[in-house]
């Protein structure tokens, strides 16, 4: 079973195939993805990376958790499922301090 990773520090110039290729070495690679800001379209300096199976997945935290990558150090760790958030209240509806004339 596949065994998702979350890699932080990620230098901002980080391509998804640069990323794959590196962790290529710990085995497997099903997927790499480095999350963009929605504004900027620029990276947000994390992604994930999904190994083949949890063996893989160990030996590549083992490898690359707090080593350097690209003049960065990584955190590499097993991804947690992403918590709800909760919902936003209050404001103008995006409109800050709108005046009525």
């Amino acid at each position: 079973m596949a065994t998702k990773l979350y890699v932080g520090g990620l230098p901002y110039s980080t391509t998804e195939d640069a990323l794959r290729e590196h962790f290529a070495q710990a085995g497997e690679v099903t997927s790499a993805v480095i999350i963009m800001d929605k504004m900027s379209g620029r990276s947000k300096g994390f992604g994930f990376v999904e190994m083949a199976n949890d063996e893989d997945a160990q030996k590549a935290i083992s490898m690359f958790n707090d080593q350097d990558f690209g003049g960065r150090k990584l955190t590499v760790n097993e991804a947690r499922p992403m918590e709800a958030r909760p919902p936003r209240t209050g404001g103008n509806g995006g409109y800050g301090n709108r005046r009525e004339y």
